[in-house]
Parts: structure tokens; C-alpha cells; sequence
């Protein structure tokens, strides 16, 4: 069996099967970002991404500034989807000899600029050579008070679904990136906004805290595979099902004007295009209002897109006529398919 058939999911099942654990972890592996017991007080919250050059940036569109920028975005997404503050980062290059150095030099530029702006120190890292291609990979550490954490299991049926705003840009980025031509006669303001997810993409951490200092959701996680994927990963860890109402989930301008001119519905790079990093969050219906403002405070437009349901309905979607069909909950995987996204 190789790797491709099993896929990145079916890999991490068999490969931390019989991991040992320690009582001070909280939770391990299965969310986006672990959570340890120090002592007392505070959890201390754990991820790390890694972005390898042709499969998660390309230096041809992206500059060393944005490629470092989004090394650092990614992880402190996970981070955002716990409600945590991020505070540490480790960075590990895995460098081809022959790189010119004033890349690297660009690279840190935007890791620093990154992580001035969340409040993050860069406290250590390591370098190997590397006859494949650039890869640059990030731990970062954050923190949370007891109780305030949360996680992708604690949705309820009958809780709401929200997600923080408009989705399928990245998509669209990553279409116009493969093809530039084809998307020539859309505004040159759409196709920067959809450059701009793609290459440098915005964790809501301001967001996932407001939502876990309030205790405003019950369950939470970002949208990076795709918001049908990924909330295929909230139904499993909280035992439910999902109905998406089709008619209010939020597609970017950009998607709208972009997709159709590459034979696209924008609906479904909406669903499945992945690397949004919007926060997707169920939350008790009483709870709405209040979640509402708290995101519209920090400059979040949320919408409210469906709902959790019996874990025996499945994933569905209802579209504007009232039909119901089932929803697949599919999406990016790094080792079963081969686009960079």
C-alpha cells in the first residue's frame, strides 16, 4: 500500500495508534492544536504546520515576504480555532544549498512582521540541507485559561453552525495563479483580493478569543481543507450531524466573479477549495446575538449557515427549493491528491 491510497487521515490513524500519552495532556492528537497542563492556571496550546515550496506556496507568485507571512498564519489559525493566545514559535528550514540567501533573508522579514503582529516571539528553530525542495516548518506555542479552551467535540444537535466570513477566495487565487489569462477580464481589485488569500492568508485569533473568553460556542476549528471537510472533522469529534443551508453560506466576490470564467461554480469552491482560514463554530442557538457582535467587534462578518443535527442524519445540504441532498465531507488532503492548495 502506498501512501496515496491511504491518505493523510487514514495515515495519521495508524501511525499514532499506540502512542503513549502523560497525564498533563489534556487533549492530543485529533484538533487542530494539542493542550498540555503545566500546573495551575493556564493550558498551554501546541501546533505545527509545514509548507513545502511547490504543494503549499509557489516562489513564481508568492514573495519571500508572503511565503514567510503565511508559514506563520497557518499555525497560528490552529491556535485561533482553540480561542487561544499565541505567545512562542520554533522555525525549522529545510534548505536547498544552492537557495540564495536573500531569500531566506525576505522569509524572515515576514515570519517577523507575522508575528510582531500577533504578539509572538520567534524563540528558536533549526536548519538541514535538503536536496528537495525549500520546506519551512513552524511550531508555535500559545496559551489559555483553564476551562476556556475549545475544542472540535463539544457540538450539540440543535446548535448553529457560523462562520467568521466569506469563503472560496484562496480557491480563486489558486485558479488564477494556474491560468492568468483565463481571468483577464475580471476587476483587477478581485483578483488581488484572491491573490492576496491565497499567498498571504489572515488568522482570526482576535476572533477565537473573543468567542472562547465569552464562552460563546460549543465547538470550533478553521477552515483550511475546505468548509465541507473540515466540517466533516467537527461531526466526527462531536458525534453529530449537519444540515448547510446552500442560500446563506458566504461566497467571496472574488470567487463569484472568478470561478465561472474557469468553468467553476462558485458554490463549490466555496465548499471544497480549502485555505480560508475563517473559524467554523457551532453554538448554542440563545448564544446567537451575542456571537454576532463579539465577531463584528473585532471586523468579522459571520453568517450563520446551517445547523447540527442527529449524528444518524449525516452531512446534508439544503438548497433554496427546499431539496435536501447529502453533503460529502471531502476536501484537501496532503497526501492523496496532487494540487497545491
Amino acid at each position: 500500500m502506498r501512501l496515496e491510497d491511504l491518505g493523510e487521515f487514514g495515515l495519521i490513524a495508524r501511525l499514532t495508534e499506540n502512542l503513549e500519552t502523560r497525564p498533563d495532556v489534556v487533549l492530543g492528537i485529533g484538533d487542530d492544536a494539542a493542550l498540555l497542563d503545566p500546573g495551575p492556571g493556564m493550558l498551554v496550546v501546541a501546533t505545527v504546520d509545514a509548507l513545502v515550496e511547490g504543494r503549499h506556496f509557489l516562489a513564481t507568485i508568492s514573495t519571500p515576504e508572503e511565503i514567510g507571512r503565511k508559514a506563520l498564519a497557518v499555525n497560528l489559525s490552529d491556535l485561533a480555532s482553540m480561542g487561544a493566545e499565541p505567545c512562542w514559535a520554533l522555525v525549522s528550514l529545510l534548505l536547498p544549498p544552492s537557495l540564495e540567501v536573500g531569500i531566506l533573508d525576505g522569509i524572515y522579514a515576514g515570519l517577523r512582521s507575522e508575528a510582531q503582529r500577533y504578539g509572538v516571539a520567534i524563540v528558536g528553530g533549526n536548519i538541514s540541507a535538503t536536496d528537495g525542495p525549500l520546506a519551512i516548518d513552524v511550531v508555535v506555542l500559545g496559551r489559555c485559561p483553564h476551562g476556556a479552551q475549545v475544542t472540535r467535540a463539544g457540538g450539540q444537535p440543535g446548535d448553529l453552525l457560523l462562520v467568521t466570513g466569506s469563503l472560496g477566495a484562496a480557491a480563486a487565487g489558486l485558479l488564477v495563479a494556474r491560468d492568468p489569462k483565463r481571468a483577464e477580464g475580471a476587476a483587477q481589485s478581485l483578483r488581488q483580493q484572491a491573490h492576496g488569500a491565497m499567498v498571504t492568508p489572515t488568522p482570526r485569533v482576535e476572533a477565537g478569543r473573543a468567542l472562547a473568553s465569552g464562552r460563546l460556542v460549543t465547538a470550533m476549528l478553521d477552515i483550511s481543507d475546505g468548509l465541507a471537510a473540515d466540517l466533516g472533522h467537527l461531526c466526527e469529534r462531536s458525534e453529530v450531524g449537519a444540515e448547510l443551508d446552500a442560500s446563506r453560506i458566504p461566497i467571496d466576490p472574488a470567487a463569484v466573479e472568478i470561478a465561472p470564467r474557469y468553468g467553476r461554480d462558485p458554490l463549490m469552491l466555496a465548499l471544497y477549495g480549502g485555505e480560508d482560514y475563517h473559524l467554523l463554530c457551532a453554538l448554542s442557538p440563545d448564544r446567537r446575538d451575542e456571537a454576532l457582535a463579539a465577531l463584528r467587534a473585532v471586523g468579522c462578518a459571520p453568517v450563520v449557515i446551517g445547523r447540527l443535527t442527529a449524528p444518524e442524519a449525516g452531512m446534508a445540504m439544503r438548497h433554496e427549493d427546499g431539496s435536501i441532498q447529502p453533503l460529502a465531507a471531502t476536501g484537501w488532503d496532503h497526501l492523496s491528491q496532487g494540487r497545491l492548495m
